[in-house]
């Protein structure tokens, strides 16, 4: 089942000419590839429209719906995470509990997520400054005023993305590779995080450019992200192959530690916590989502924006009979940002799919 809509052509020329982009591994799907994803009513008008693609896998991984172009490659940002860490772990960095969550997660620089950044860097006796994250003021709130009254500023230990660099970081000290060039893509640890994202998606990285942390990003299509979430997602740990057993280690520090992933209150922990989902977002409007029996949608707005990332995943779910109507009704305003108008709800973002 497939849903598109239709541009005009002068408007497909307009961003072929963008782009300068002339083979699919150089960008992803076009506005004319694309579907309507959802809509933001202000009052009774439709005021904003967002296009993209997704893709729900059933429980045995096959394709249950497509929307738009989801065999189309994206860079998958932070939505690879959980396969990262995966990649970490089974290069030898002991990894547990909240620091394999975190290793997983775009944090908010609490000072929980710090400590257990802090954890890992000791086992890999490292210095924070070992990280090669940009140095910021923690996203929390609190945590940043805490930072501000204690005399302190921007550090990378606070970057959305140090569990993952401390788990590279980990990794390259069990080896024994350099921890200098830990971010260049010909470096060992990024060639086994590249063979893991393979292995987990069953395609081959199409691109490759800088993530905003600084460390590699790839290109894999919504259907290969989907197949390799789900994965992890579904795997045991009783199961006989080391990796999948790894894996299955991944979701369960996530699901025992539900903050760490994103934060507390924030959209990913509360999507662990209440629903028993294994959820992450990723820049760019990137959110891919697994339900407990192992459905999994992935998706991408088109144009970078995240508001309704989150309410099309889980309507997808929903219609696919994998989360119920109710729970996700319960969720939604607390991982939903309301249309506002004078401080008040005017409004919602209305998914179409």
């Amino acid at each position: 089942m497939s849903d598109r809509i239709q541009t005009p052509a002068h408007g497909l020329s307009g961003l072929s000419d963008l782009t300068g982009a002339t083979s699919r591994a150089d960008q992803t799907a076009t506005l004319a590839a694309s579907a309507e994803l959802a809509v933001v009513v202000r009052g009774d008008f439709i005021e904003s429209r967002h296009a993209g693609s997704a893709v729900v896998l059933g429980q045995e991984a096959a394709v249950l719906r497509t929307v738009g172009d989801p065999d189309a490659p994206v860079f998958a940002r932070s939505s690879l995470k959980p396969i990262q860490a995966l990649a970490a772990l089974s290069a030898g960095a002991e990894l547990e509990g909240a620091e394999l969550a975190v290793a997983a997660a775009s944090h908010t620089g609490t000072p929980a997520h710090v400590t257990a950044v802090r954890s890992i860097l000791a086992k890999a006796q490292l210095p924070a400054t070992a990280l090669q994250c940009p140095a910021v003021m923690p996203a929390d709130a609190e945590a940043r005023a805490g930072v501000r009254a204690s005399g302190g500023g921007s550090e990378p230990i606070y970057m959305e993305c140090s569990g993952k660099h401390a788990a590279m970081l980990l990794a390259c000290v069990a080896n024994g590779w350099d921890i200098d060039g830990y971010l260049d893509p010909e470096h060992p640890v990024q060639k086994h995080i590249v063979d893991t994202i393979e292995r987990l998606t069953g395609e081959k990285v199409a691109n490759v450019a800088v993530d905003g942390c600084g460390a590699p990003t790839f290109a894999v299509s919504l259907t290969g992200l989907a197949r390799g979430i789900q994965r992890i997602a579904t795997a045991q740990a009783s199961s006989p192959f080391a990796l999948y057993k790894k894996a299955a280690a991944v979701t369960q520090a996530v699901r025992d530690f539900p903050w760490a992933i994103h934060g507390q209150g924030r959209s990913d922990s509360v999507l662990v916590e209440r629903l028993g989902v294994l959820a992450k977002r990723g820049a760019e409007g990137l959110q891919v989502v697994a339900a407990p029996d192992g459905t999994t949608v992935a998706l991408k707005v088109l144009d970078g924006a995240h508001r309704p990332a989150t309410v099309v995943a889980l309507t997808l779910l929903v219609k696919a009979g994998a989360l119920s109507a109710a729970s996700v009704a319960a969720v939604l305003p607390d991982v939903v940002g309301a249309v506002l108008g004078g401080g008040r709800p005017v409004g919602e973002v209305r998914p179409v799919v």
